[in-house]
């Protein structure tokens, strides 16, 4: 059924990039075999840690917390945006994608592609390329309402403004960020899987996401 399943998914661990300001993962041990008999971890994370998705709620005091979004939105047919080639801090602009856009439809899960994972564990990580606005209000009109990408943030690192986290959590929409592997979908039609766990009123949450081909 299933012929092959990409992760793309950055670890968890104490050294994971988080977004300014955001809790620092802390992991350490609750109980030990040799001690106790059996393994147990305290896990303390932000809700948005690592490759995570980004609920309405994040942004929108109305919008839907991430245990009300519709599990629909985690799941579809991943369309690759290749927008790789950008500079620390560039805007990728409509240009960069508009004959990428035909034929993308309302029920997809669209993936921007900047390469940047590849940073992860430096200094440039921090200062990534970010989405033109105008690019998320053209596919909205198009119906999609789920984007992820392979960088730390959608918006402008310098986090002096969210024009896109605004226009998508402002229609209940879903964003996923610090995803990786997109250049290793190398199939059409991807089926994106990407579930949050069931984080009770809450803003975010950190998700195990996978490309698979299906048979």
């Amino acid at each position: 059924m299933f012929k092959k399943i990409i992760d793309l998914s950055i670890p968890i661990t104490t050294e994971t990039p988080v977004y300014p300001g955001d809790p620092v993962p802390n992991i350490t041990p609750a109980a030990e075999l040799a001690k106790d008999g059996y393994q147990v971890t305290s896990l303390n994370i932000g809700s948005h840690t690592g490759t995570h998705v980004d609920a309405p709620y994040h942004f929108q005091q109305e919008g839907d917390r991430i245990d009300e979004s519709d599990l629909v939105k985690f799941m579809g047919r991943g369309v690759v945006l290749d927008v790789r080639g950008k500079k620390p801090g560039e805007e990728i602009t409509f240009a960069d994608v508009a004959e990428q856009l035909e034929n993308i439809r309302s029920e997809n899960i669209v993936l921007f592609q900047t390469g940047w994972s590849q940073f992860i564990g430096t200094e440039t990580y921090f200062n990534h390329p970010y989405l033109s606005v105008e690019i998320i209000t053209h596919l909205l009109e198009k119906g999609v309402r789920t984007f992820f990408i392979d960088a730390l943030n959608v918006d402008p690192p310098d986090g002096s403004a969210f024009p896109v986290h605004d226009a998508i959590t402002g229609v209940n929409g879903i964003i996923g960020e610090n995803f990786c592997n997109f250049d290793k979908i190398d199939f059409p039609d991807p089926l994106i899987i990407a579930l949050p766990l069931k984080l009770q009123g809450l803003d975010g949450s950190p998700v195990r996401a996978v490309a698979v081909e299906m048979d």
